[in-house]
């Protein structure tokens, strides 16, 4: 059954926890799909509102990430601002999601495994570049509040278990993982976006429609 916590708004501490279990546990239930070990989480004030693994396989599209999936079901309920909601991933999201999330809005993106050659923040930096905010608010979310290697073991025991032979590679090449020194976890704090007079007047315009 999905998770529902309540704490207050400064100490996400046992939420973040709790969806990152749920998470870990999706990823390995992602490979009795014939998928790679990938999931993710969803969740607003501590209830999810989404819960996904990969269907690259499944749906013979390479464009089915979990981040992905997890977002265009929520938005269907919340609509195209996310800014109230926690991202929860169990392996760094690539670019493609990273500029997704960031078009969302998403105000907290937490995620266990690095993921040095495909990171969105690791890799290119998209989780935490201003500049895109800064020049196109009217599209792109502030950076978001980032906490980077929640659970890393954890999540790493299913890849591992998944397929060892692979694993061991993955991690010889540096695709995903960090040295073992390096398992701490990161914590970077959200910048909000700028305002913007034509993003505050289209969502006013969005609820004229809407009433």
């Amino acid at each position: 059954m999905p998770v529902e916590l309540r704490a207050e708004a400064a100490d996400y501490s046992s939420i973040d926890t709790a969806m990152m279990t749920r998470c870990v546990e999706l990823s390995a239930i992602a490979t009795d799909h014939g998928e790679f070990p990938f999931a993710a989480v969803i969740a607003k004030e501590g209830r999810i509102m989404a819960e996904t693994t990969n269907r690259v396989v499944r749906d013979a599209d390479i464009t089915r990430h979990a981040e992905i999936i997890a977002m265009s079901e929520v938005q269907r309920t919340l609509g195209r601002d996310l800014s109230d909601c926690t991202l929860y991933s169990n392996v760094e999201p690539c670019a493609m999601c990273s500029f997704a999330i960031r078009e969302s809005g998403i105000g907290r993106v937490v995620y266990a495994i690095e993921s040095p050659m495909m990171g969105g923040l690791s890799k290119w930096n998209v989780l935490r570049d201003g500049e895109i905010s800064e020049v196109m608010p009217e599209a792109f979310g502030g950076i978001p509040e980032v906490i980077a290697g929640l659970m890393r073991r954890e999540a790493e025991q299913v890849w591992q278990k998944w397929n060892p032979v692979a694993w061991a590679i993955i991690k010889h090449r540096g695709c995903l993982g960090s040295p073992e020194d390096a398992a701490h976890s990161r914590h970077l704090h959200a910048v909000p976006r700028r305002r913007s007079l034509f993003r505050a007047l289209a969502t006013l315009y969005r609820m004229w429609r809407s009433a």
